[in-house]
């Protein structure tokens, strides 16, 4: 009995191993016949390009005024709001005007004091000029009346300096526009204490008939805008294409704008320069301290293209992934500009014109050495819409 059972366990353990390995054979069968997945390619040629360099841009009015007092006072009244649109010289904010209106009437008592002190000075110094001249006082005190004239005259000079000053002090009760513009944020209203010296304006004025977006290029950018010092700064900026703004939302600012100036200093801290565009803002729909994105098309002739998710990064090394002859991949290190859309790529080296190469699965289906069933990109794009019909 005890040589049945081992005879019987023996040949158990050999049914069960010759189960085990004609599974894994038939796994690795099954595996190795695996369908070669069908993989979208591109076959690569020189064309032309046109891609958009992409710049952060801060926008600002020509010109943003902060709105100050010339005098200290008490706002009484404020004739504006918000973001309204106002006319060079519109009054914007009225201050307390009694003390200023009496500081102007006891001016011009001092005035009307110093004229009539002038009048009764001339008639002295006449009749003290008639008395000498028949030799009838001496010449001192007709020289003394002749001072006392020139005295109350600087006295009325000085009233009437008195009288304009208090007079400009009582105008600028009125705070006006020194442009046309927009209303910013009023932060004071009537009953607050506005003073010269204060920190916070009582409002800014933005012209924004035209808008300037301030950004930045580096080092690297201006020498190549100049050609490495070939062309002036100033020839470069006036060949320069027309450039469009990038709204916050996303969309197109539908004016074109121009490139006015380049900083001529370079920020230690940054290692760029402050560019300006100038802008038609006719609308008013661009206000100052909007943000945006500036983007300089870049023309480029006979270049090779490629979509930027037909490529991969690995230490540093980019790579495009090239279909042979026997439909096998191989990975091929390539460069690029680091001028792009945000979408493809200009190859510098590393591919030729008649390659192909794989657009998609790059990372996931398509790697190093495997073989795959090459279809063109075109024809897949047309085929996912019908078949996403008929689903």
């Amino acid at each position: 009995m005890k040589f049945n059972a081992a005879k019987t366990a023996g040949m158990a353990l050999a049914t069960a191993t010759v189960l085990c390995v004609t599974a894994c054979g038939g796994q690795q069968q099954q595996q190795a016949q695996a369908p070669a997945p069908e993989i979208a390619t591109l076959t690569v040629d020189y064309g032309n390009s046109n891609l958009e360099s992409t710049y952060p841009a801060t926008i600002k009015g020509r010109t943003d005024i902060d709105i100050r007092p010339q005098v200290t006072g008490f706002i009484t009244k404020v004739h504006v709001d918000e973001g309204q649109q106002v006319k060079k010289g519109q009054v914007l904010f009225t201050l307390d005007q009694v003390q200023f209106q009496a500081a102007v009437d006891q001016a011009l008592a001092s005035v009307k004091v110093a004229e009539t002190g002038v009048q009764t000075a001339q008639l002295t110094a006449d009749n003290k000029r008639t008395l000498f001249d028949k030799n009838i006082i001496s010449e001192y005190e007709w020289q003394m009346a002749d001072n006392a004239l020139a005295q109350a005259k600087a006295q009325l000079a000085q009233a009437q300096a008195n009288l304009v000053n208090a007079r400009k002090n009582l105008a600028y009760t009125s705070v006006t526009s020194p442009s046309d513009g927009v209303v910013g944020t009023i932060p004071n209203r009537e009953g607050s204490l506005a003073s010269p010296s204060s920190a916070q304006p009582l409002t800014t004025v933005s012209d924004n008939s035209e808008v300037y977006a301030y950004f930045s290029l580096n080092e690297k950018d201006i020498l190549d805008l100049t050609e490495n010092g070939a062309k002036s700064l100033n020839a470069s900026i006036s060949q320069m294409p027309e450039v469009t703004l990038r709204l916050a939302n996303g969309e197109l600012y539908p004016t074109k704008g121009k490139v006015a100036t380049v900083s001529g200093v370079i920020d230690n801290s940054t290692g760029s320069a402050t560019v300006r565009a100038l802008f038609d803002n006719k609308s008013g729909m661009l206000r100052s301290g909007s943000t945006g994105q500036v983007l300089i098309p870049n023309n480029f002739e006979q270049v090779i293209m490629i979509p930027q998710a037909a490529t991969n990064e690995l230490q540093n090394v980019r790579f495009a992934y090239v279909v042979n002859d026997s439909n096998k991949v191989v990975a091929t290190p390539i460069q690029v500009s680091e001028i792009n859309d945000g979408k493809n790529f200009i190859v510098t080296s590393g591919l030729q014109p008649g390659q192909r190469i794989a657009v998609e699965g790059i990372g996931t289906k398509v790697r190093d050495g495997i073989t795959i069933v090459p279809v063109d990109a075109a024809a897949a794009k047309q085929t996912q819409p019908q078949e996403a019909s008929q689903q």
